[in-house]
């Protein structure tokens, strides 16, 4: 048995090296899956610096139109493009809700261009549990950039920032007040702003306020945050926005933040492998048995169990 998972790996990394899309797809399942060997042939998997592009924002904002001219631009300069769209999930069974990706459709068929959605399965931050193994699983594929477009939860969407090399907000003429009340985090994390549907009424006064906004940042950073218009349905502004994407990737890569990212990923993979042990049903079990017993506290079953985790 593991003669043959070993023979299953093997060919999947080869598979991958040469960007054999079923190869891919599967593996991709797989180590979402967990499948016995997953972190040894991730362990063997090369990593070339492929620029991550993170398009996060609230919903309905036009990420996946948006998405979708960058990409257009990418196969436009001949590049191979990899795009990760990470759906909203049931609470219940954590299957995916919005499965079709209507408007990258045109890609569907095109060899320059994968296209992969995945459900968040509960997770808060707006990616997959699993996204940052998919991410470097990709990476070790023929591709010259990488997207990951997020599910759209709004103020607690900054996850991404740990993941991106480049994290693109996307914004609406509409959110009008409401960006003077959004968490710091969602503002914080932004490398590019994009004002999407700027056609709309109220769009060059939000520009303004959101410049106005940003104006302390720039005084302590010395790095000027670009904020954009665009109009995602029509094409208009998308050139800039590649072209800003493109000029923070190449930055990124070059920078301090790369560190940043790697420790990051790192942190949240550490997290991760302590959590595995726990079960979410034995939990329910042992809380239900305290409960028929008597009062029933919280924090000190939480520490009962980090307890027992230390001590083995």
């Amino acid at each position: 048995m593991l003669r043959i998972l070993a023979y299953m790996w093997n060919s999947l990394s080869a598979g991958v090296a040469q960007g054999d899309i079923k190869m891919l797809a599967r593996a991709i399942s797989l180590v979402e899956n967990e499948q016995e060997g997953y972190i040894n042939f991730l362990e063997q998997l090369p990593q070339p610096a492929i620029p991550v592009v993170g398009i996060t924002g609230p919903p309905g904002a036009g990420k996946s139109t948006l998405t979708d001219a960058l990409v257009d631009r990418a196969v436009q300069q001949g590049k191979r493009v990899a795009v990760i769209c990470v759906d909203p999930s049931s609470p219940f069974h954590f299957g995916a809700l919005l499965g079709d990706r209507i408007r990258l459709n045109r890609w569907y068929l095109s060899d320059q261009v994968f296209i992969r959605s995945l459900a968040s399965r509960g997770a808060m931050g707006g990616l997959n549990p699993k996204i940052i193994e998919i991410t470097d699983l990709l990476k070790a594929a023929p591709f010259d950039l990488l997207i990951v477009e997020t599910v759209g939860v709004g103020q607690s969407e900054i996850e991404i920032a740990g993941l991106a090399d480049v994290t693109v907000v996307v914004l609406v003429p509409e959110a009008g007040d409401e960006v003077q009340t959004m968490k710091a985090g969602l503002m914080e994390i932004a490398d590019i702003f994009v004002v999407n549907k700027s056609d709309r009424p109220g769009a060059d006064l939000f520009i303004k306020n959101l410049r106005q906004m940003l104006a302390p940042a720039f005084a302590r950073t010395k790095e000027l945050i670009p904020v954009l218009s665009t109009v995602a349905t029509e094409g208009s502004g998308a050139n800039r926005l590649y072209q800003a994407v493109q000029e923070k990737s190449l930055a990124s890569l070059q920078k301090e933040r790369r560190n940043w990212l790697l420790t990051e990923k790192a942190y949240q993979l550490i997290q991760k492998a302590r959590m595995k042990e726990i079960d979410k049903s034995k939990l329910k079990q042992e809380i239900n048995e305290n409960l028929k017993s008597g009062p029933f506290n919280l924090y000190k079953f939480v520490m009962e169990q980090y307890t027992r985790k230390l001590n083995g």
